[in-house]
């Protein structure tokens, strides 16, 4: 039985809809009610699991589930061994470093040499400053980011940003872009390759709605 793992949180009711548009059916996700984490499709053709979006490639990973719908900055940070298939063009943000808005620094080449980054991308925050050969420690924190330039622990964060209003409502501005991020549809490699639960025919079915409802 095809599985695909599906992310709580913003990508969920646009994951929800492609899905709907080739006959799988998980819209019951949506009820705030649900509280079950795995569920049949009508038809009981397919199954779907919740999970952390930072968790959907490694179910996928693991061959717990066959498909997969992640952003892109979750596949950049974590670099699972996943099959990428298709960008499905919703979800759109960015990946960006950030300071506050009094800050003196225009750029990220201006940062002080061995001064502090906030992110819980760290492996993409690491990546870049390495790129630009500038020395940085990187602070891990995974909630409310925003914080380490407004209490002084950071000079500056790298993360996601869609409209900047979070940024604009706690005095940051955004700097440097480091990449684009979309929603991605991933595959375990071997179950593709095999064409296990008649993989080709759904992925292809994906790919051609992502083209109709952009």
């Amino acid at each position: 039985m095809l599985t695909v793992a599906l992310p709580k949180g913003a990508l969920l009711t646009d994951s929800i809809r492609l899905l709907q548009a080739v006959g799988l059916d998980f819209s019951a996700f949506l009820d705030p009610k649900m509280r079950q984490l795995q569920i049949h499709n009508p038809t009981g053709t397919a199954k779907a699991l919740l999970v952390r979006a930072q968790d959907v490639p490694v179910y996928v990973e693991y061959g717990q589930a066959q498909l997969g719908i992640v952003g892109y900055d979750v596949l950049r940070e974590k670099q699972p061994q996943v099959a990428h298939l298709a960008d499905l063009e919703f979800g759109r943000c960015r990946m960006s470093v950030a300071v506050k808005s009094s800050s003196p620094y225009q750029s990220a080449l201006e940062l002080p040499p061995h001064g502090r980054v906030a992110s819980k991308f760290v492996r993409c925050a690491r990546e870049y400053f390495d790129n630009l050969d500038l020395p940085v420690e990187i602070v891990p924190l995974y909630g409310s980011v925003e914080l380490g330039p407004i209490t002084g622990m950071s000079e500056a964060i790298v993360d996601l940003v869609s409209t900047g209003r979070t940024l604009k409502e706690n005095g940051l501005v955004e700097m440097e872009v480091l990449f684009e991020s979309t929603a991605r549809l991933i595959a375990h490699p071997l179950s593709y390759r095999l064409n296990t639960d008649n993989l080709y025919h759904w992925v292809e079915g994906l790919r051609e709605k992502t083209l109709s409802l952009v």
